[in-house]
C-alpha cells in the first residue's frame, strides 16, 4: 500500500531518491543504515583519471552489507572492487558482535542465511571446538542448516572466504578524500578519489560504510539525531523521558562532584535536562565495543588499567553501587569455545553516553579521538569492576574470573577492531523506513529485505531530574510483534 505519512522528497546527487532504513537483526542490515546506490553511464572526467581502477560496481566499506554486495556483484557476473577504509571485512560481524540480534531466524535469507550455513559447517567440525564442549552449547543444533551466535575470527574468516571465492576486489586502508573525492557529470558520480591519490571508477556505486561517508560526499539528503514524533506520527522517535525505564540509574543519585553543593558542578557526562517527550534533537544513541571475552584462564588476559584512567568518569558507578544496585553491569551472552559477546547493561555500563555526538560529521582525525576515548573509558570501566573498593566485591570477584580473549583481534590487543556504531547519518527520500512500517500499518510494495528485531535504542543522554537527581534518558524498546517488510527504495 502507499503511506499516507507524509515526508519530504528531497533529490540525491543521482537524480534518484534516498531514504531513512530502520534496521532489525544488526551486523547485515545496520550497515544498510548508510547505503546508497547511484547509477550513471561510464565516462572519463578528467585526464587524471584515466589511470583510475574500473569496475561495474564500486563498494565504499568492507562492513558485512559491503561484502555481501561485492560478492552478489561478482556472481552476477559483473566486476567490482571493495574498497575497505580499515584492515578487516565484516564490521561488527566480525569484530564482536557474535549475537545475532533475530527474533525469529526464518526471515534471514539469500547471503545473509548462507554466511550463517557457513558458520554451522565450521561448527559441525569437532577440532574447532578447543575450549569447550559443542554437545553442551545450547546454540548449537546438529540438526540445523545455520549457526547463530559465532567467534568473531570465525566470522572474518568466512568473509574472507567468500570475496576470494568470488573473485572480488578488495582494497584494505584506502579512505576516501571527503573534501574533494567524488567527481560528478551531469549531477552522477563519475569517480571516487582517495585520500591517497588513487581513484575509482564504475558505473554504480554503493556506500556501505556506517558513517554514511560517500552518500555525504555525494549530496545525497541526509539527517543526524532524532526527528520529532510529529514529522511521521510515530510514538517512538524524539526525546523519551517517560519510556526510558529500562537500562537506567537507580532513584537518589546526586548529580553533583560534591554531594549538595550545586557550585561543585555536574559529574562528567551529565548534560542539560532533554526538552518535552517527543521533541526533536541531534543527539544519538549511546557507542561502545562488543567485548569478547573468555573465562578459560589459558586463553584468557586480564583486565589492565588503561593509559589515560581518570577514576571520576566511574563516580556515577560508584554511585549507582551505593544506591542499591546489585547486578553486573554488562550483557555476556556465550559463544562457542567459552567466549562471550558482551553488550551493555544496567544504568552505568559500557555504553560511554553522550560521549559520540560528533562522530558522524566529524573528521578522520576527530574520529579517531572518539573512538580512542571510547576506548579508555571501556578498558578502564572493566579494569574498575574487576578492581576498584567501591565496587561491591561480589562484583569484583565475578567480573575478574574473564578478560579478553588471547586467540581474538591479535593484531589490536584483543581489542575489536570496529567500534559500534550504532547510528550515524540516515538518508532521506521518498520512503522513509518509520515505526508505522514495523508495526505493519504501512507495507512496503517493493520489498528488499526482512526484519523482526525490536524497535531499539540506547540511551542517548544524562540529566537532572526536577526533584534533583540524574537520570539516563533515550532508551527505547517496542516490539512489532513479528516480521516486516523493508522498501527498497529505503536503501537507493
Amino acid at each position: 500500500m502507499t503511506s499516507p505519512l507524509p515526508k519530504p522528497t528531497p533529490r540525491n546527487s543521482c537524480g534518484k531518491t534516498t531514504s531513512t532504513i530502520v534496521t532489525t537483526h544488526r551486523k547485515f542490515l545496520t550497515a544498510f543504515a548508510a547505503i546508497c546506490v547511484c547509477a550513471f553511464p561510464l565516462q572519463h572526467g578528467s585526464a587524471a583519471e584515466s589511470t583510475a581502477i574500473e569496475a561495474d560496481v564500486v563498494i565504499y566499506g568492507g562492513t558485512s552489507a559491503g561484502v555481501m554486495a561485492a560478492v552478489q556483484v561478482r556472481r552476477m557476473g559483473k566486476s567490482c572492487v571493495l574498497i575497505e577504509p580499515g584492515r578487516h571485512l565484516g564490521g561488527l560481524s566480525s569484530s564482536g558482535l557474535g549475537r545475532t540480534d533475530a527474533d525469529n531466524t526464518d526471515v534471514i535469507g539469500g547471503l545473509a542465511r548462507e554466511f550463517y550455513q557457513r558458520l554451522k559447517k565450521h561448527y559441525d567440525r569437532k577440532e574447532n571446538w578447543v575450549h569447550g564442549e559443542r554437545s553442551r552449547y545450547k546454540a548449537y543444533k546438529a540438526d540445523a542448516d545455520a549457526m547463530f551466535y559465532f567467534e568473531p575470527h570465525v566470522a572474518e574468516k568466512v568473509f574472507d572466504q567468500l570475496v576470494k571465492e568470488s573473485g572480488v576486489e578488495v582494497v584494505r586502508g584506502e579512505r576516501l578524500d571527503r573534501k574533494a573525492g567524488i567527481t560528478m557529470i551531469d549531477g552522477r558520480i563519475s569517480a571516487l578519489h582517495m585520500e591517497s591519490g588513487k581513484a575509482y571508477r564504475g558505473r554504480m556505486f554503493i556506500d556501505a560504510t556506517y558513517e554514511g561517508d560517500l552518500l555525504a560526499a555525494s549530496g545525497v539528503t541526509y539527517t543526524i539525531g532524532r526527528e520529532p514524533n510529529s514529522r511521521y506520527k510515530e510514538t517512538l522517535n524524539g526525546v523519551q523521558v517517560a519510556l526510558s525505564l529500562h537500562h537506567q540509574l537507580r532513584d537518589g543519585i546526586d548529580p553533583w562532584k560534591k554531594p549538595g553543593d550545586p557550585k561543585s558542578g555536574l559529574l562528567q557526562g551529565i548534560g542539560p535536562r532533554p526538552k518535552s517527550d517527543g521533541s526533536g534533537d541531534k543527539r544519538i544513541q549511546a557507542y561502545n565495543f562488543r567485548m569478547c571475552l573468555t573465562d578459560v584462564p589459558v586463553n584468557r588476559v586480564p583486565f589492565s588499567k588503561p593509559e589515560g584512567y581518570d577514576e571520576w568518569r566511574y563516580e556515577l558507578l560508584f554511585r549507582n553501587f551505593a544506591a542499591g544496585e546489585k547486578g553486573v553491569p554488562l550483557f555476556p551472552t556465550m559463544m562457542p569455545n567459552r567466549k562471550t559477546d558482551t553488550n551493555n547493561r544496567g544504568g552505568f555500563s559500557s555504553d560511554f553516553i553522550g560521549a559520540n555526538y560528533t562522530y558522524p560529521e566529524a573528521g578522520y582525525a576527530e574520529r579517531e579521538r572518539i573512538v580512542k576515548e571510547h576506548e579508555t573509558y571501556q578498558k578502564g570501566l572493566m579494569w574498575t569492576l574487576a578492581n576498584h573498593p567501591r565496587v561491591p566485591a561480589k562484583i569484583r570477584e565475578e567480573v575478574s574470573r574473564w578478560g579478553l580473549a588471547k586467540d581474538e583481534f591479535v593484531d589490536n590487543g584483543h581489542w575489536p577492531h570496529q567500534i559500534y556504531v550504532r547510528e550515524a547519518r540516515r538518508m532521506v527520500s521518498d520512503y522513509v523506513m518509520t515505526e508505522h512500517d514495523c508495526r505493519r500499518r504501512v507495507v512496503a510494495e517493493d520489498p528488499v529485505g526482512m526484519g523482526n528485531y525490536n524497535m531499539d535504542s540506547h540511551n542517548t543522554g544524562r540529566y537532572v531530574t526536577e526533584s534533583g537527581m540524574v537520570k539516563n534518558e533515550g532508551n527505547v524498546e517496542g516490539s512489532p510483534r513479528g516480521s516486516y517488510l523493508i522498501s527498497y527504495r529505503a536503501i537507493v
